[in-house]
């Protein structure tokens, strides 16, 4: 299953269930199979993504210090970070919010 974002001020984003389901979560949506973002939800919307995206790289730079401490290596990230797959929502709901258009979304 897929998610994807739509608006008419941005291109599309297209996101699989699981992650498409945790970007719901960190803005405090259940994920649903159908949904919509207005322009008034969008400000507390990035800024919820931003926490999350600075919480976590802050939890891997405590780690990364811990690690040194202890005077190891930490192993390098696997994969694509929350930044990484967050980045293209945030600017959606920034062009969004711009233009005062809705984002909606389906699975």
């Amino acid at each position: 299953m897929l998610y994807k974002f739509r608006s008419k001020a941005a291109g599309d984003v297209i996101m699989t269930s699981g992650v498409g389901d945790a970007i719901l979560r960190l803005m405090g949506r259940e994920p649903t199979a159908q949904g919509i973002f207005t322009p008034e939800q969008m400000p507390a919307l990035i800024a919820l993504l931003e926490a999350a995206v600075a919480d976590d790289e802050q939890r891997r730079a405590e780690a990364e210090a811990e690690a040194r401490a202890e005077g190891r290596l930490l192993p390098p990230r696997e994969g694509v970070t929350l930044r990484q797959r967050a980045w293209p929502l945030v600017e959606m709901l920034r062009r969004a919010q711009a233009a005062e258009r809705d984002i909606v979304w389906g699975a």
